[in-house]
C-alpha cells in the first residue's frame, strides 16, 4: 500500500464522518445521504471522496461507485486520534431556545479525551453559564443521559419544547435549573416538566464543524 498523504482538517472531518456512518449502520453513506447530512452539494461530496481516494484513505471500485472502503492509516496517525461527533440543533445558555431536532453537521474532537459512546454536540447561545467557562458560540459536548445528580451541568428539555443548559438540582417538590451568571436567576419547574437529555462532558471552541465543507 502506498503511503497515505496528510489530510486537511476538513478532509479529516469528512473521513471521520464516513467512519461514524460505517460504525453506526455497517455501510458508508450514499452521495445523497452525505450531502443531506452535511448540508453540502453532491458535487462537493464527490470531490471530497475523490480527494480521499487520491490521498490513499479510501478505495472505490470506480469514480461513481457507492461502495467505499476505508483504508486504516498507520498507528499513531493524526486520524487515529480524532473522532467526529454529530451536532444536533442548538441549546440555550440564557433564555431557553426552542428545541430543534436537527442534524447540523459534525465537529472533530480528540478521541483520547472524548471516549464515551453516542456523544453529541449542541451549540451554546447566551452567557448564563460563563462563570464555568461555557461561552456564547461554544459547542457543548454531551453524553446521552436521562437522569442527573444535584450540581451536574445538564442539557434539559423543558415542557418537551425548550432546551437549555444549566446546573441541575432536585428540590423534592420541584426541579431547579441554576445558571452560572449573577445576571440570571434560578429557574423553578414542576416535577415532570423537565426531562434530562444529556450530561455535559466538555466544551469545544472553534469553527471545525462540517457545515460549509
Amino acid at each position: 500500500m502506498s503511503q497515505q498523504r496528510p489530510l486537511t482538517p476538513k478532509q479529516r472531518q469528512f473521513l471521520d464522518y464516513l467512519q461514524l456512518q460505517l460504525d453506526q449502520s455497517g455501510h458508508t453513506p450514499s452521495l445523497r445521504q452525505a450531502a443531506s447530512d452535511l448540508h453540502i452539494s453532491h458535487t462537493a461530496v464527490a470531490s471530497m471522496l475523490q480527494t480521499l481516494q487520491e490521498k490513499g484513505w479510501i478505495k472505490r471500485e470506480g469514480r461513481y461507485s457507492r461502495s467505499v472502503t476505508l483504508i486504516n492509516g498507520a498507528a499513531g496517525s493524526d486520524h487515529s486520534l480524532s473522532r467526529s461527533i454529530p451536532i444536533i440543533g442548538r441549546v440555550a445558555a440564557g433564555m431557553p431556545l426552542y428545541a430543534q431536532q436537527e442534524w447540523a453537521g459534525y465537529v472533530c474532537v480528540d478521541r483520547t479525551i472524548y471516549r464515551g459512546d453516542n456523544l453529541f454536540a449542541l451549540h451554546v447561545q447566551g452567557d448564563s453559564m460563563e462563570k464555568v467557562g461555557i461561552l456564547d458560540g461554544d459547542l457543548a459536548i454531551c453524553e446521552p443521559r436521562q437522569f442527573a445528580e444535584n450540581g451536574e451541568i445538564v442539557v434539559a428539555l423543558i415542557g418537551n419544547e425548550e432546551a437549555t443548559i444549566k446546573r441541575f438540582f432536585y428540590r423534592g417538590d420541584h426541579i431547579e435549573l441554576v445558571p452560572e451568571n449573577d445576571k440570571y436567576k434560578p429557574m423553578r419547574y414542576g416535577l415532570g416538566t423537565v426531562l434530562i437529555q444529556g450530561l455535559l462532558v466538555g466544551i469545544h471552541r472553534g469553527p471545525e464543524q462540517m457545515a460549509g465543507l
